[in-house]
């Protein structure tokens, strides 16, 4: 018997959106614990294109070593199609979402892929599978980051730098939903109706004003850009205030301990038990999810190269099934 077979996007060499390479492939088995997900849609997140690229991004010594070719992504919404040994809670035609094995490898941008059982929740009802597929990592950092380190509460002001992005749209809303009295978003000025629908209380335009000579007392400090000017928040927090990175920046650690400042950053991983939590609050209506773009699979490099323009409002998709 052949083995069976799906289309998929695999990196032959790494390099630019080029690289991306639709084909057929070996269709996955699931393992114990883990299931088969007949992939609807995939998210499309900076680290696929930091693993096309061969994590060129990373210091040599600290770069992830993934042999060619290789299947990127980890963003997945689709329905399961098979169990593994000891899989109890999923069962075949259910309606799933995840973050899939990450930090690490997985194989989203396919029409199956496998997942440990532990890092899917249900699809949620109000939502597509285009929608849905948008939701994991960036919805999970904005939690992990909000929820789980920052443990933010009822009152303060929390700032977000690139509130227009996949992240940053997240984090705008669940800020609101955790009780912030104060939501600053930081984009440019196409995002602003769209993120003051989504609750951020006041909205400045970086490409008008300097956030640093405007913004004064913030206690929480979300920076979803990074880079070499993430130092130029320090004026903006009070003293006693944190500074979170989502990405890797300059942010001048010892004169922000001078000031009292926390400066600190956390990697995103896999939990279907938060995503279950995430979907409740999509089906409740209390968290929306903003798409800047859908591809077809077959066009991954164009997302990539769309992707690695930037300024997005909300995230971007790669359709698999119609």
């Amino acid at each position: 018997m052949g083995t069976a077979t799906m289309r998929a996007v695999r990196v032959h060499a790494f390099g630019d959106p080029e690289q991306l390479v639709y084909e057929e492939v070996p269709r996955p088995v699931p393992g114990p614990g883990e299931v088969l997900v007949r992939v609807h849609a995939a998210g499309v997140n900076p680290p696929d294109w930091y693993a096309r690229r061969g994590f060129a991004n990373i210091p040599e010594a600290m770069r992830p070593l993934w042999p060619l070719p290789f299947v990127p992504g980890s963003d997945v919404s689709g329905v399961i199609v098979g169990v593994g040994d000891g899989v109890t809670d999923w069962q075949a035609g259910d309606e799933v979402f995840g973050l899939v094995n990450f930090p690490g490898r997985a194989s989203a941008y396919a029409e199956f892929t496998t997942s440990p059982a532990a890092h899917l929740a249900r699809k949620p009802a109000a939502l597509g599978h285009v929608e849905a597929a948008a939701v994991p990592m960036a919805a999970l950092t904005a939690h992990q980051f909000l929820v789980e380190h920052l443990r933010i509460g009822p009152g303060g002001t929390v700032l977000v730098n690139g509130a227009g992005g996949g992240v940053g749209h997240f984090c705008v809303q669940l800020a609101r939903i955790a009780g912030a009295s104060q939501v600053i978003a930081v984009a440019s000025g196409r995002h602003e109706a769209f993120l003051k629908g989504l609750g951020a209380d006041r909205f400045v335009d970086y490409t008008r004003v300097a956030v640093e000579d405007v913004v004064r007392d913030v206690d929480v400090l979300i920076d979803a850009v990074g880079g070499p000017d993430g130092h130029r928040f320090l004026p903006v927090m009070r003293r006693g205030g944190s500074l979170a990175a989502v990405f890797p920046g300059e942010y001048h650690r010892e004169r922000a301990a001078e000031l009292g400042i926390a400066v600190d950053g956390w990697q995103v991983r896999s939990s279907g038990e938060q995503l279950a939590v995430l979907a409740g609050l999509i089906d409740a209506g209390r968290l929306r999810v903003g798409i800047d773009g859908v591809f077809p699979l077959s066009a991954a490099s164009q997302a990539h190269a769309r992707a690695e323009r930037g300024h997005l409002q909300g995230k971007i998709v790669l359709r698999v099934v119609d």
